[in-house]
């Protein structure tokens, strides 16, 4: 087997063990899939096309997926002032709790040294990045990352949406990321 078949096998093989995992308590995997998503975002990049797009699944398919997040007490929706056919979801309490449980993945990473967590960490983000370009996907990255952002004292601005930004904001994800 090629090597670039066995990472692409431990990659599902991992991915598959923590999706396993995710069928903990009252939620599933795509739940869960979205929460931590939510979690990541800015105020800017919550709404279910942005989730569906993230999560490379169908607008419908996430729809339902926040409805039911929202039954279940996980997540809050709000309508646009301005339009009220904009949809944004943010955690609730308990959204944010589930958010924050240690899963099979965090404890394997715990593991490797920070020298081999760092190399990871570069060479599955170079992967995403290829995959992404070669699949005309968009990168949804980092917010300080990216070419329309610039440092203020107090967090930061996007000149693109001509927002000011927290500085919790200038480290969430961002649809409109396009890297510097």
């Amino acid at each position: 087997m090629k090597q670039t078949e066995q990472i692409r096998s431990l990659l599902n093989r991992l991915a598959r063990l923590d999706a396993g995992e995710g069928w903990a308590g009252d939620l599933n995997p795509a739940q869960r899939d979205a929460l931590d998503y939510l979690a990541r975002a800015n105020r800017f990049s919550r709404s279910p096309s942005h989730v569906a797009e993230y999560l490379d699944t169908t607008r419908g398919t996430m729809s339902q997926t926040l409805k039911a997040l929202v039954r279940k007490g996980y997540l809050s929706e709000k309508r646009s002032i301005m339009d009220k056919r904009v949809v944004s979801f943010t955690l609730t309490d308990q959204g944010q709790k589930a958010t924050s449980d240690i899963n099979i993945i965090n404890r394997g990473l715990d593991d490797l040294n920070v020298s081999d967590r760092k190399d990871l960490h570069k060479g599955l983000t170079d992967l995403l990045e290829s995959v992404l370009k070669k699949s005309g996907g968009k990168a949804f990255g980092i917010c300080h990352t990216c070419r329309h952002f610039s440092k203020e004292s107090q967090g930061g601005f996007c000149s693109l949406l001509s927002e000011p930004l927290t500085e919790l904001e200038t480290k969430q994800i961002c649809h409109e990321q396009d890297s510097a």
